[in-house]
């Protein structure tokens, strides 16, 4: 054991550096004052490499060493949290590109490219590079890396990451005025010390992090004032590489403390905003954002609290016939313009206002992730909150159809969930384009038959795509078929197609409404 990093040492060094963060998270929390003093940091980076030795303990024990960064670096991208765990998944990224594919175990100078390597990726993810933080840090350790040999290689690196970490007070105003250094950067000094120590086979009885530069006075650390932007917001994306510069320029028109790290067509995207919704929409424009998390800064002494009014389930829909049938079923409508999601502030109040145990029922693959988003928010203010997956009206009309008030609020949920997912949809729109479909080539005018979001038919007729689709969806099974009619539906459309489904398929129940919506000529449920 020491002298080499392998795949076993790499092990090694991420459970200890996860175990060495949980023991310091505390201390580290503490100094967090920049970019926002949220006193989260440590806690952050403590969950950032939990879930990089997470995504190890995963890995079967003979996987190679390139198999085994590949993991750390994947398994950080997918669970870092905050501003300084972002930055961290880049630098172990950073390390993994370089150490990963060597046919030996690294030497001395193999890992100090390799943290040169980091330095730069961890700077580049930055949209807007500040001196006295994790990134000073990161460049001191790897400008300090010397040695032939691998152990003295990290021992200077993280004799030049600590030098760098005391310098942090005097190189940013707000450390100095509360006499700390920075968090993320105490953090980074502790996850290469556990790595000094998995290589030299010598463990500290503590890991120490210093609270303050040396001649700073030993009170308490002043707490600035909550300044800058309202909201943090993370989520994955996935998205072409191509289309990560457009949302960059966006995101950093819309707040600070930017990073985006990622690539291959995944990302982890970190951004401080006051308008969270747009943010994501941001996301949603350049790919599908998923694992959304939204977080208050600046949290009030008091916010607001939900009503205890008992349960309440919301839909949301774009159309007035929908909005009137959930309306009907006892659900709560939040409206949203065609094609777009509603504001996640909007969404947000209309949550906290239904309750104090609320379901919310998307309705629309493009809106789940905004009400993950809206629903996390209204947690804050005490309510219980569930979103339901349904990614079309009917499967939310399902929901609505099995909800029980009288039940248990988990119960509840999962009894809506289980509706919706039994529910098949479907539905018609016409092509504006031509196109390539998976069916074949779509021109303008064509009636396009979709199920489950893909198409499936595709014909010059509403009502012949129609039955189509109808007797596809129903070839493997279902008791009762809903047809909810939209705006532009050709006249007797709905009875025509009930006369096919009495004769083709006379066990099935039959329900016909009028939704009004604008885009679909039809949508199709089968339970």
């Amino acid at each position: 054991m020491g002298e080499v990093l392998d795949g076993a040492a790499v092990r090694r060094w991420c459970r200890l550096a996860a175990e060495a963060l949980g023991r310091t998270r505390g201390e580290i929390d503490a100094l967090n004052v920049f970019p926002v003093p949220d006193g989260d940091t440590g806690t952050n980076l403590h969950l950032t490499v939990i879930a990089a030795a997470d995504a190890l303990d995963e890995l079967p024990d003979a996987a190679g060493p390139a198999e085994t960064w590949r993991a750390l670096a994947q398994g950080a991208l997918l669970g870092a949290r905050g501003n300084s765990g972002v930055i961290l998944s880049q630098v172990l990224r950073g390390l993994a590109d370089v150490l990963g594919p060597l046919e030996a175990p690294p030497d001395g100078a193999a890992f100090a490219g390799a943290l040169r390597h980091a330095s730069g990726l961890a700077r580049g993810a930055v949209e807007h590079p500040v001196e006295g933080t994790i990134l000073s840090v990161v460049a001191e350790a790897a400008a300090s890396s010397a040695g032939s040999g691998l152990a003295d290689a990290c021992r200077t690196a993280a004799a030049g990451a600590r030098r760098a970490l005391r310098r942090t007070t005097g190189q940013l105003d707000v450390l100095a005025r509360s006499g700390v250094v920075d968090a993320g950067a105490a953090g980074l000094c502790v996850v290469l010390d556990a790595l000094t120590a998995v290589i030299t086979d010598e463990y500290p009885e503590r890991y120490e992090v210093p609270a303050r530069a040396a001649g700073t006075p030993a009170a308490a650390p002043a707490r600035p004032a909550p300044q800058g932007p309202g909201y943090e917001v993370m989520y994955l994306l996935d998205a072409p590489d191509g289309a990560v510069h457009a949302l960059r320029e966006t995101l950093d028109r819309l707040g600070d403390s930017l990073v985006v790290v990622g690539g291959d067509g995944l990302w982890n995207v970190h951004v401080h905003v006051d308008d969270a919704g747009a943010a994501i929409e941001a996301g949603m424009a350049a790919g599908r954002p998923h694992r959304i998390r939204v977080g208050c800064l600046h949290a009030a002494p008091e916010g607001p609290h939900a009503p205890h009014i008992g349960r309440a389930v919301i839909a949301v829909t774009a159309a007035d016939g929908l909005a009137a049938l959930f309306e009907e079923c006892g659900a709560r409508v939040v409206r949203r313009e065609p094609g777009a999601a509603p504001p996640l502030a909007v969404l947000a109040e209309a949550i906290l206002a239904a309750g104090d145990e609320v379901a919310v029922l998307p309705n629309e693959p493009g809106v789940l992730a905004l009400a993950e988003a809206a629903a996390e928010r209204a947690r804050e203010g005490g309510a219980r909150i569930a979103v339901v997956p349904t990614k079309a009206s009917v499967q939310g009309m399902a929901a609505l159809a099995v909800h029980d008030p009288l039940r248990r609020f988990g119960e509840d949920v999962i009894e809506m969930t289980r509706a919706a997912g039994a529910t098949r949809f479907g539905h018609l729109e016409i092509a504006a384009q031509e196109a390539v479909t998976s069916v074949g080539l779509c021109q303008p005018g064509d009636v396009l038959g979709l199920i489950e979001g893909d198409v499936a038919t595709i014909g010059a007729d509403v009502a012949d795509v129609a039955r189509r689709v109808l007797d596809r969806m129903l070839s493997g099974g279902g008791e009762l078929v809903t047809l909810i009619a939209g705006a532009h539906a050709p006249p007797g459309l709905a009875e025509a197609l009930e006369e096919h489904l009495r004769r083709e398929h006379p066990d099935v129940e039959v329900g016909v409404y009028d939704g009004g919506q604008e885009r679909y000529p039809l949508l199709i449920g089968v339970e």
